[in-house]
């Protein structure tokens, strides 16, 4: 029998979120509504279960990177310079906003994005939340938002991992991918920041980012378009960093390049991202990446890696890396929470085409294994990065 909460019970409708000009009384009946929460979790509905009552009814079996949402989602708001309260659990379904929110019209907003993994004995893990909450903080500093705080985070998450545990894929399968997000939702029309903020956190299972799966991308270095400058945006998960370099992408996709390697702003000859994760060059024993100095972003996973490189014993540097080392690099590979771990099988530079190394004893397998051993259980978390959750 599906039971759920009292307090939720009149929720369970299409939810329609009060409107961001809402008066504080509208607001205090969310923060009374949500007062425990954290504690209480709706089970997902009969009607999105498979027969086994175990795993929503999804073809997990070809599943890509688009979005299949999952029943629920966390929502919680808070006043400018106040902070964020208590959240509630609420079936998934459109936001309302104001046409002078914040977000929308000076993209005053952040996401993070965390995977739920399960082991092969059922366990739900969650890898290093808390990280994310902590980039979360110090972007919303930079761009004058309040945030959750660390536990906040951690528990919102938990909480909507729980709710739509479903989802979350058999093992093998993929995962249940989190998407946090925050945003400036009250009204503004002069520029300044927006006097009301909404966190909230989606999930959706999903498979390999790139359609190549685990096939080596083919990147494509470009000159013109940068992705950030010193001085911006660019070391935190702002949403603005992502629209400008759509351009780029879509060009690039149009020739048969999987995605785009972009250069610093300045100089023109260091590389620093790929559009949406960060990236690594091997030479021997030396493994290289671009370092997080403001233009380029802190990625959990590549931290990770890492971490892990060195307990493998190779030599790792974070560093300006100059285009023209990637001639003698051994190999290639790309990191980020939605990609993984992606190899590189070739990057084009003005019209000359590298080619890294795709058989034998790779690294990037290597320190995949670890990576995906310890995130699914497999391999013993010595470093306390995953957190069970049921």
């Amino acid at each position: 029998m599906i039971q759920r909460t009292s307090a939720l019970r009149s929720l369970l409708g299409p939810l329609r979120v009060p409107s961001l000009s809402s008066k504080i009384s509208e607001y205090n009946w969310y923060t009374s509504q949500a007062a425990s929460s954290l504690q209480e979790v709706i089970i997902p509905c009969a009607s999105s279960l498979s027969g086994d009552d175990e795993y929503a009814d999804v073809d997990w079996d070809n599943l890509g990177f688009g979005l299949t949402r999952a029943d629920y989602m966390f929502i919680m708001k808070c006043f400018k310079d106040e902070s964020f309260q208590k959240g509630q659990i609420s079936p998934y379904g459109n936001i309302e906003l104001n046409p002078s929110a914040g977000v929308l019209n000076y993209g005053q907003g952040l996401f993070e994005g965390t995977k739920a993994q399960r082991t092969e004995d059922g366990r739900i893990l969650l890898f290093r939340p808390e990280q994310n909450a902590m980039r979360m903080k110090r972007g919303a500093e930079r761009m004058c938002m309040p945030s959750p705080s660390i536990d906040q985070f951690v528990n919102a998450v938990k909480e909507t991992t729980l709710a739509n545990k479903p989802w979350v894929p058999p093992p093998g399968k993929g995962s249940l991918y989190i998407r946090p997000l925050l945003i400036g939702s009250g009204p503004i029309l002069g520029l300044g920041p927006a006097p009301e903020y909404t966190f909230l956190i989606y999930a959706s299972p999903v498979g390999n980012y790139f359609k190549e799966g685990t096939a080596p991308l083919n990147l494509y270095i470009e000159e013109e378009v940068v992705r950030a400058s010193p001085g911006g945006a660019g070391g935190v998960k702002s949403i603005t960093n992502y629209a400008p370099v759509l351009k780029a992408i879509t060009k690039a996709k149009g020739r048969g390049f999987s995605d785009v390697l972009y250069l610093d702003a300045v100089n023109k000859k260091y590389i620093e991202e790929v559009s949406s994760c960060n990236i690594f060059v091997i030479k021997g024993n030396l493994i290289s990446t671009p370092a997080t100095n403001g233009t380029v972003l802190d990625g959990i996973t590549q931290k990770s890696i890492i971490e892990i490189a060195r307990d493998h014993g190779y030599q790792v540097e974070e560093r300006r890396i100059p285009v023209d080392e990637l001639i003698d690099a051994d190999e290639a590979f790309c990191t980020g929470t939605a990609v993984g771990v992606a190899p590189v099988g070739s990057i084009t530079y003005q019209n000359k085409r590298i080619e890294f190394k795709r058989e034998g004893q790779l690294v990037w397998q290597e320190l995949y294994s670890t990576l995906v051993g310890i995130q699914t259980g497999r391999i013993e978390d010595k470093k306390g990065w995953t957190m069970e959750i049921n």
